[in-house]
């Protein structure tokens, strides 16, 4: 159940948000805590300024005016500003009850206050077990510092926003979570369904069922693309399934036919029912003709099994190509007037190539078998060898029905026969020649018209 996709990607969702909203909760929380403390000093730099200065000033008249200084009420400026007052330094009020909160001198740094400049620092007071933030701005009189005014708030409160903030983050958080567990839940659902299908559509296909039910691809994503790969990919099994059992047909019969005849005739020549010696001569000619008829049966069979397995050696050598398509053209002449085809022979040039002959010579015999298994009798079929731009071309056309587009490719394929007779390999063996003497091998027809295959090779040697 773990290993389930079902689990697996919402606990990877899961996990992703909650790292995600860790990061962002503690980045939140630490630029809040440097926002509240900036503006906590802020304020205090501020509350000292004004408060050192207002008691500078009520120290200044005093003394000009030689008269008491007003009473000064701690507890109603503590109130007003929500600060703690302190007063560190020589009293400037001598005589007087100023009731601020006296604290002592090693609290703060006098080489800053004695300059004029503030000070910023936390301390905690004597009898107290509380830690104070505060500013202490110097208290100066005639260019001269006196002491030091002191404004602290408890670092506590502080503590107490940053804690609000993470409550607040937290509720936040929740209903997030709340909203990513319902999105996780739909998309692993949207997800996983299709491929819980695709899973049991393949085992359907293990077991050579090939009309699964699929996804239903509403949209363009990633999952309508494997849908629609693997419907492609099922229709291309069956297809080879289904060539696969009529190659097997096929290739049975093409067997059982020779193999008939010569039992037939070697029982006739060993039971003594042909004495007569043209009678033994014409049995043992048919023995040697279905004999060759195996043997090319089985030679195909090799060359393709080869040929896929990327095991085909070739044997080059110079190759007068002219003469290789005049023994082509030779090999079915007598097919040719026996059926009244006219059959016909272009040479336009004589090209001298480094390839392997034998193969070459295969793939015309294959091309003009073909051209003449689809040419009716009286029909017109022909071969042609031609020389250009650094390539050597042998064509040949027939007058046959043509193939249609929906069949051009196919017909390339093993065990594909459009007329259901022979086993196929003939044009799939000729192809896979061409290109492993880095040539090609390529078709164009017209339905009603015929077809017209074209060997190039490249013209090396």
């Amino acid at each position: 159940m773990l290993r389930s996709l079902r689990v697996r990607l919402p606990a990877i969702f899961l996990a992703g948000i909650l790292v995600a909203a860790g990061v962002t909760t503690g980045v939140a929380i630490h630029f809040f805590q440097e926002d509240t403390r900036s503006r906590a000093l802020g304020e205090l730099r501020r509350q000292a300024r004004g408060l050192a200065d207002l008691y500078a000033l009520q120290a200044a008249s005093s003394i000009e005016e030689t008269r008491n200084a007003p009473r000064f009420a701690p507890p109603i400026l503590e109130r007003a500003t929500g600060s703690v007052i302190y007063y560190s330094g020589v009293e400037i009020f001598p005589g007087q009850v100023s009731g601020l909160r006296s604290l002592p001198e090693r609290y703060l740094d006098w080489t800053i206050l004695d300059r004029g400049r503030q000070q910023t620092l936390e301390f905690q007071p004597p009898g107290t077990d509380r830690v104070f933030l505060a500013a202490a701005h110097p208290v100066r009189l005639g260019g001269e510092t006196f002491g030091a005014l002191v404004v602290a708030k408890p670092r506590a409160e502080l503590r107490e926003r940053w804690v609000v903030l993470a409550e607040r983050l937290g509720l936040a958080f929740l209903a997030g979570l709340a909203i990513a567990l319902g999105l996780v839940w739909y998309l692993t659902r949207r997800v996983t369904k299709p491929v819980r299908t695709l899973s049991r559509a393949a085992d359907e296909v293990a077991r050579r069922r090939y009309g699964a039910e699929l996804p239903n691809p509403g949209t363009s994503d990633e999952i309508a693309q494997l849908t629609g790969r693997f419907r492609e990919m099922t229709g291309r099994l069956a297809e080879a399934e289904a060539h696969e059992r009529h190659f097997l047909v096929r290739v049975s019969h093409e067997l059982r036919t020779p193999l008939t005849a010569i039992r037939g005739h070697v029982d006739a020549l060993r039971e003594g029912l042909t004495d007569d010696p043209e009678t033994r001569e014409a049995s043992l000619a048919v023995i040697r003709a279905e004999t060759d008829r195996l043997a090319r049966l089985v030679g195909d069979l090799v060359d393709l099994a080869r040929l896929e397995a990327h095991s085909f050696t070739l044997d080059q050598h110079e190759v007068e190509l002219r003469l290789l398509v005049e023994q082509g053209y030779q090999a079915f002449a007598e097919e040719a007037r026996r059926r009244e085809i006219h059959y016909d022979l272009a040479l336009r040039g004589d090209p001298v190539l480094q390839t392997d002959g034998d193969r070459v010579l295969q793939i015309v015999s294959n091309l003009l078998s073909n051209a003449f298994s689809w040419t009716p009798d009286g029909g017109s079929i022909s071969l042609a060898l031609s020389q250009e731009n650094g390539s050597v071309s042998v064509v040949v056309t027939d007058s046959g029905p043509g193939i249609p587009p929906a069949e051009r490719d196919r017909v390339f394929r093993p065990f594909v026969s459009q007329d259901g007779n022979g086993t196929g390999l003939g044009l799939a063996i000729s192809r896979e020649l061409a290109q492993a003497l880095g040539g090609n091998l390529k078709l164009d027809s017209v339905l009603g018209r015929g077809s017209r295959f074209e060997l190039r090779l490249p013209a090396t040697g």
